[in-house]
């Protein structure tokens, strides 16, 4: 009787997809740069980025978030039908492809590679580090939906839109504004609006160049603090 055959070598193990995007490829420095929707757990990257946002912006003085009130608000309902942040994080290697969260399946993340001449310096990487990972954090965008009577159709708007200043000036702000346009265009939406501080000359640079208007008739109206208070309290 012939003798058994050996079993077959065992097979290797898969390796996970790559989530670098087809047809990329890095150069000289390439960062990965994906936008993901944010989970309760980002709250304290978030917290810190308002915090540097309010700086940069001189408002400190109207600064009063907490992590406890951020965690008590900003995720109270599905994405896309009330408060709703993205996340940018960057790293020097390729994401792994594997779906963690359930948000993943309602906005599966995006990814591009950017090609830089220079490294980035991060001196806060530490602070921004996504836990046992060289993933950093580097902003955010947060949106929610308003109304239009005169399109008769909803859109999104963004309140806040904040890239750490090592991060400027190479497109990751461009990234987190298009994906909100995205999401706006998948949904039918038919607009997407922000407001900039007149003095942010380059901020109003860059939105001109991407084909937004700067809407300069209009007015911010805001009823906050004592007064809200006294309006609310009227019979």
């Amino acid at each position: 009787m012939a003798a058994a055959a050996p079993p077959p070598p065992p097979a290797p193990a898969p390796t996970p997809p790559s989530t670098v995007p087809e047809g990329s490829t890095p150069v000289g420095h390439p960062i990965f740069a994906r936008i993901r929707l944010a989970q309760p757990t980002d709250v304290p990257q978030i917290h810190k980025l308002i915090h540097q946002m309010a700086v940069f912006e001189r408002l400190t003085h109207l600064f009063s978030a907490t992590e406890a009130s951020l965690l008590a608000t900003l995720f109270n309902s599905p994405p896309f039908l009330s408060f709703t942040v993205f996340i940018l994080e960057v790293s020097s290697h390729p994401f792994i492809d594997i779906i963690q969260h359930q948000s993943d399946v309602l906005y599966p993340p995006s990814v591009q590679v950017v090609n830089l001449d220079l490294p980035i310096d991060d001196p806060e990487r530490e602070a921004f580090r996504s836990a046992g990972s060289d993933v950093v954090v580097a902003g955010f965008v947060l949106f929610f939906p308003n109304y239009s009577t005169f399109l008769g159709k909803p859109g999104f708007y963004v309140e806040d839109l904040f890239v750490r200043e090592c991060y400027r000036r190479k497109g990751f702000g461009r990234m987190l504004l298009s994906a909100v346009a995205k999401q706006a265009v998948k949904m039918g939406y038919g607009r997407v609006e922000w407001v900039v501080l007149d003095w942010n000359v380059n901020a109003i640079k860059f939105y001109e160049e991407m084909g937004a208007k700067i809407l300069q008739e209009w007015r911010i109206c805001r009823l906050t603090g004592e007064a809200l208070q006294a309006y609310g309290n009227t019979n």
